[in-house]
């Protein structure tokens, strides 16, 4: 079992065998929320299977929305429902919302405050095959400069679960983004998930590495190998990218000296964006060094090869890790 902090209690990650795709936690929270409020809607564009919302329609078609492939719709139909008081989910893939229906998303849903979550899957390089153009790479950059958003980021099932059900709770525009590649069910129900508090899996001294995503758990097995070779690194799930957790960035900052950002994302605008912001104002004397997709676009590939072939492993990070170590006095 890793060593955790504050009762956050994971399992160990070198025994468990149970990978879930992250939107089927999603599909579980929604249901979980349909059955409890009744007041929850849902819209979607032509992919409920895909996104697991088919559970929901199933089970409450009357608050099921189909509009077909037509996003740009979807975010002024969400928008409208919310603002006759219902909560309004909506979901597609995330290379069309919000790669297609951000001006909706801005104007309709942001400036109105409107209580819409949006749910985006298929993000990231582990969308594999569907290549570069459903490759959503950008998306936490596109929304996290828009007043009133919320972003998460869950690392599986079961904190993806969570986050549906602290959204449904919290009034507001929100967006959780989910994948399609299967990861390792880590977390438990007995997990804490609260929004804008980052999670500590992991104590370390050499380096904090703050990860969400399926990144997460790559973190983790990478600070099982580094810690064989003497090196210890604190793991942080960093679920929540708007609101950031200040507090835990800079307890990190004056601890280790060294903070690693890993995401499945440009590592301009995402987390690593958003963990330099609040460096920026505080004299804490910290290196941050940013691990995600380097300005480029990516390729289409099995999932694993593409993990590997971008350094997003397990030892992909290991191998970051090291070099950032050096930057080190």
């Amino acid at each position: 079992m890793l060593k955790t902090k504050e009762m956050y209690l994971i399992e160990d990650l070198l025994t468990s065998k149970n990978a879930v795709s992250l939107r089927d936690g999603f599909g579980k929270g929604l249901l979980e929320v349909g059955q409890e409020n009744h007041n929850v809607w849902v819209v979607t564009a032509d992919v409920q299977e895909s996104t697991r919302v088919n559970w929901f329609a199933e089970k409450f078609p009357q608050r099921f929305v189909q509009i077909g492939i037509a996003e740009q719709n979807m975010a002024g139909v969400a928008a409208g429902i919310a603002l006759c008081g219902k909560i309004a989910f909506m979901s597609a893939f995330a290379a069309f919302s919000p790669g297609r229906n951000w001006d909706q998303i801005r104007v309709s849903i942001c400036y109105t405050n409107a209580n819409v979550k949006i749910h985006a899957s298929h993000n990231g390089i582990s969308v594999g095959q569907d290549g570069a153009t459903h490759q959503a790479l950008e998306d936490i950059a596109m929304l996290r400069a828009l007043p009133n958003m919320i972003i998460i980021v869950p690392c599986d099932v079961e904190e993806a679960r969570k986050a549906v059900k602290a959204i449904t709770n919290r009034f507001g525009p929100a967006y959780i983004r989910t994948s399609r590649e299967k990861v390792i069910t880590f977390t438990t129900e007995k997990t804490p998930f609260e929004i804008g508090k980052a999670n500590v899996y992991r104590e370390g001294k050499d380096a904090a590495i703050f990860a969400c995503g399926l990144e997460v758990y790559e973190s983790l097995k990478a600070a099982e190998q580094l810690s064989k070779e003497g090196i210890e690194c604190a793991v942080i799930d960093c679920h929540t990218i708007k609101p950031i957790d200040h507090d835990c960035i800079l307890e990190w900052a004056k601890k280790t000296k060294l903070l690693i950002s890993v995401e499945e994302h440009q590592i301009y605008g995402g987390l690593g964006g958003a963990i330099a912001e609040v460096l920026s104002e505080e004299q804490t004397g910290a290196i941050l060094k940013r691990h995600g997709i380097h300005d480029t676009f990516c390729e289409s590939g099995d999932a694993k090869d593409l993990m590997r072939k971008y350094k997003l492993d397990a030892n992909g990070i290991v191998e970051f890790v090291k070099e950032a170590l050096k930057s080190i006095p």
